[in-house]
């Protein structure tokens, strides 16, 4: 199925093909603070539409994952793999898609505070 996302004020736009039946709710430093319930998706599956400087990125710790944020409005709508050694994904922010029923979703409480 093809969802539809973007950021608050719309200036980061994506699509993505999955079926979505389960998000990852991770407790990690950022995570946490942004309240994500995330998919892991292929990254090849994700499609992004934003322009110029509107996409931003934050990395911290080993600097595997770019979290993107819009430099607009300030809103997390994906992550993802940056290294190259292995397999990317992409990693969507649901609470950022447009037509996606969170309530139901079956939410997995990851550690992500101790990996």
């Amino acid at each position: 199925m093809l969802h539809k996302g973007s950021c608050h004020c719309g200036k980061v736009a994506f699509e993505f093909v999955a079926e979505v039946t389960d998000a990852l709710r991770c407790n990690c430093s950022i995570c946490a603070r942004k309240g994500a319930l995330l998919c892991a998706i292929p990254h090849e599956s994700l499609t992004l539409h934003a322009w110029g400087d509107d996409l931003g990125t934050y990395s911290f710790g080993n600097r595997a994952i770019a979290h993107r944020f819009c430099r607009t409005c300030g809103i997390h709508p994906f992550a993802e793999d940056v290294r190259e050694d292995g397999e990317r994904n992409a990693y969507i922010n649901l609470n950022c898609v447009s037509d996606l029923d969170r309530s139901t979703l079956s939410i997995l409480d990851f550690d992500g505070r101790s990996a």
